[in-house]
């Protein structure tokens, strides 16, 4: 499956994750313990009060004794309540800025995650991480974690109480134990795995419906709607049938733990009665071991039987961190982006999984301030090249050398200081034209921005109502393919690294705009080591190299006119490419 390529941590990495992320806020986590500590004896007061009254009563004690015992049972309860309210508060905000913090580093990390293994994985994978673990997660620390928690201080406590009272009484409630340990572990093995694949499911049914979703205008104009259909329906038939198989094991679960508690409950009231008939403990010590024992009853079955909402949190908290305990390091300071700008690739191979190498040896020697063309026909491996030279795909054999670093190795926020690429399909990101902009440069002024569009001949910004604050991407004013690759080139200015790539990034201009879009490349490039993908081969003519690729290999290289004057394979690229335009 998909998402067998993104990690997933083991169930002990996510419980050292998870107590480093909450170990960042002691001194309110100590609090909050010591609050639910007071909240769990206050809880032990009560049966130790009732047990008091029944001696009193069955002793012919005043009224007024029983009346300030019942008193004291009223404050005991309610501040105990009070406490118990307050502590499951703070945990939970405690757990939920821990969990506000994660949510932003596993973001971050998809995102300097290899674009490649991003793909490979699907998008799905990566949303479901972000969307559905999260609330899996955040509804266990809402509702479950300080329940939990405050169930498993009453447990202690109480135990506590009872061994005070007579030490065969906790020994007596430990009868059930056996079978509750048993039984969860039985819960425990079979469900985990179970849970997991919920998760995993859970990610190809979110890809299956965001594919379907975006393929949209395909799957209309090819009336493709029912057959995706039954593929999302397919989906959540499998992500239904494991999540019912976890409802099955629960039913099972919680039928073993009524028979635990049948037996403790029948093992405390039998020693009591042992005990009161040799004079060892009054009446009503025995009933206050039972009302322990019974107290036990709702935190013992919500301890283990949350256990199973644990167990979908710590899914989707193993997805979780499983992608920010392996994403690459974020970028260390570079000494000087600018103090190599050149590329060198030595004897590079590259092949995809499962399919043949779509790099052959290739070497190849970009100087700082150079503009190399890579031209070929479509399958010839020069977005393949671009890939390895951005360190999108890390070659087989050979190294890849960007700007001083090896991109196989270096860390990417490092790598991407020095180099940016141009794709032919570029995104406009949802906001305004500005805060579009400034994805590229975030303290660029409003005159940088109208300089960089300027240098890039988007006049058009003039023309609208609000400039540079008009709302742009879904749901804001529509770019045409040609203005949105000047928008991405502007955001290639604004970054200004000493390297760049273009992948066919002017492909999409009509005839019409294709001089327009060649003109803003090449105010985008200009000072800048550069490769250019080139789509159109007037843009190899103005290159100072021209690399010839064919088969993944390059077959050719130099400057265009000694090119020409050689009559080979460029030489014959040009001659189609112009008959191609005098027809047009």
């Amino acid at each position: 499956m998909s998402a067998d390529i993104l990690p997933i941590a083991t169930p002990r990495e996510t419980r050292q994750a998870m107590w480093r992320l909450l170990a960042q806020r002691p001194g309110r986590l100590a609090l909050t313990i010591v609050v639910l500590l007071a909240a769990a004896c206050c809880g032990l007061a009560a049966p130790a009060i009732l047990g008091i009254m029944v001696n009193v009563a069955a002793s012919g004690g005043d009224v007024m004794s029983l009346l300030w015992l019942a008193i004291g049972l009223l404050v005991a309860g309610g501040l105990g309540a009070l406490l118990g309210i307050l502590g499951q508060n703070l945990l939970a905000r405690i757990c939920e800025e821990a969990l506000a913090g994660l949510r932003e580093e596993v973001f971050a990390a998809a995102v300097r995650k290899p674009l490649a293994q991003l793909e490979k994985a699907g998008i799905g994978d990566v949303v479901a991480r972000v969307s559905g673990d999260v609330e899996a997660v955040s509804e266990a620390i809402s509702g479950v974690l300080p329940a939990f928690t405050s169930a498993a201080f009453t447990i202690a406590v109480t135990l506590l109480g009872l061994g005070v009272i007579d030490w065969r009484f906790a020994v007596a409630v430990l009868i059930a134990a056996p079978l509750q340990v048993f039984t969860l572990r039985w819960f425990l093995r079979r469900t985990a795995p179970i849970y997991r694949t919920v998760r995993i499911t859970e990610a190809n049914r979110t890809e299956q419906i965001i594919e379907t979703v975006h393929g949209s205008p395909s799957v209309l104009a090819l009336r493709l709607g029912p057959r995706h259909a039954q593929l999302v329906a397919a989906a959540s038939r499998e992500n239904i049938g494991h999540a019912l198989k976890g409802v099955g094991y629960l039913t099972r679960f919680y039928n073993r733990l009524n028979l635990a508690e049948l037996i403790g409950l029948s093992a405390v009231l039998v020693v009591g009665f042992r005990l009161h008939a040799e004079g060892t403990v009054t009446i009503g010590a025995a009933t206050a071991a039972a009302l322990y024992f019974y107290r036990l009853f709702d935190p013992i079955g919500l301890v283990l039987g949350q256990f199973d909402e644990l167990q979908k949190a710590a899914a989707g908290l193993g997805r979780m961190f499983g992608l920010t305990m392996s994403a690459a390091p974020a970028a260390s300071p570079a000494a000087s982006p600018r103090d190599d700008a050149g590329i060198v690739l030595e004897d590079v191979t590259f092949a995809y999984p499962g399919q043949r190498p779509a790099l052959h040896g290739v070497s190849l020697t970009v100087n700082p301030g150079e503009r190399v063309a890579i031209v070929g026909t479509s399958g010839a491996g020069k977005t393949t090249l671009a890939k390895v030279i951005m360190g999108l795909e890390h070659p087989s054999n050979g190294t890849a050398r960007v700007g001083g670093l090896d991109s196989s190795t270096a860390a990417p926020g490092d790598l991407h200081q020095r180099i940016a690429m141009v794709s032919q399909e570029v995104h406009v990101f949802s906001g305004t034209l500005a805060e579009d902009l400034r994805l590229a440069n975030p303290g660029a002024s409003d005159q940088e921005l109208s300089r960089v569009l300027q240098a890039v001949g988007a006049s058009w910004v003039d023309t609208l109502d609000d400039g540079l604050g008009t709302s742009v991407g879904a749901g804001g004013h529509q770019l045409t393919p040609e203005q949105a690759q000047q928008l991405a080139l502007a955001r290639l200015m604004l970054k200004d690294p000493p390297i760049a790539v273009l992948d066919e990034a002017t492909a999409e201009a009509g005839t019409g705009s294709a001089t327009m879009l060649d003109e803003a490349a090449e105010a985008a490039l200009a000072g800048r080591t550069s490769v250019v993908i080139a789509h159109r081969l007037s843009q190899a003519a103005s290159a100072d190299t021209v690399v010839v690729m064919e088969h993944g290999r390059i077959i050719e290289e130099g400057p265009h006119r000694e090119l020409l004057a050689n009559g080979g394979p460029y030489a014959t690229l040009w001659e189609a490419w112009n008959s191609s335009l005098s027809r047009n």
